[in-house]
């Protein structure tokens, strides 16, 4: 069974396009008109194994914000569509993600509840490419993503100075995170409930 859906949303700030598959070879095409955002979105089908195609037209004269949220919000719907009722999963994922200097830790429960901890202070903000990615929308994409998602989510910077590393180690470690989460290893629903 393939774990594959689609979506898109249009309102008048943004226009978002997201075909992903939860089993794939880890490739990313995704264009949203910030650079740097290209560059995570790609680290997380990367390193979450999975084939995402992402189209992004956003008010970017604006700032990078609306097009950050509506891309995190239809991803996160994207994925809660491509995983289904969730049978067999693992449902649960953890671990610390190095990237040179910086230390990620990474939790999650594919509980159908979102809810986020975003524990990352960073010291100096620098916006990133050309037009910039702010730094602080990091924060709002994963709290995006996960409440679209039914995502229960927790990230902390352990260690960590430059603003690229840590924003880059946020996404490999959500990735392989969820990667490790939506491994099928039973064929019930893991919860108590029946339902997640």
């Amino acid at each position: 069974m393939s774990r594959r859906a689609e979506r898109t949303r249009t309102t008048a700030e943004t226009s978002i396009e997201v075909a992903l598959e939860i089993d794939g070879q880890g490739t990313g095409d995704v264009s949203t008109g910030l650079p740097f955002f290209d560059h995570l979105l790609a680290q997380l089908a990367r390193h979450g194994g999975f084939d995402l195609r992402l189209r992004a037209d956003g008010d970017l004269e604006v700032d990078g914000h609306h097009t950050v949220e509506d891309t995190a919000i239809t991803l996160g719907e994207t994925f809660a569509e491509a995983l289904g009722d969730k049978a067999g999963v693992r449902r649960f994922a953890s671990g610390l993600y190095p990237l040179d200097e910086t230390l990620v830790e990474v939790a999650l429960d594919l509980s159908g509840r979102p809810f986020v901890v975003y524990d990352v202070e960073m010291g100096e903000v620098l916006h990133l490419g050309t037009p910039p990615f702010d730094p602080q929308l990091g924060e709002h994409f994963w709290q995006s993503f996960a409440t679209s998602a039914g995502i229960t989510l927790h990230v902390s910077l352990r260690a960590g100075r430059n603003t690229h590393h840590i924003l880059e180690a946020t996404a490999k470690g959500v990735a392989r995170a969820l990667r490790d989460a939506v491994r099928v290893e039973g064929s019930g629903i893991p919860s108590t409930k029946g339902r997640l």
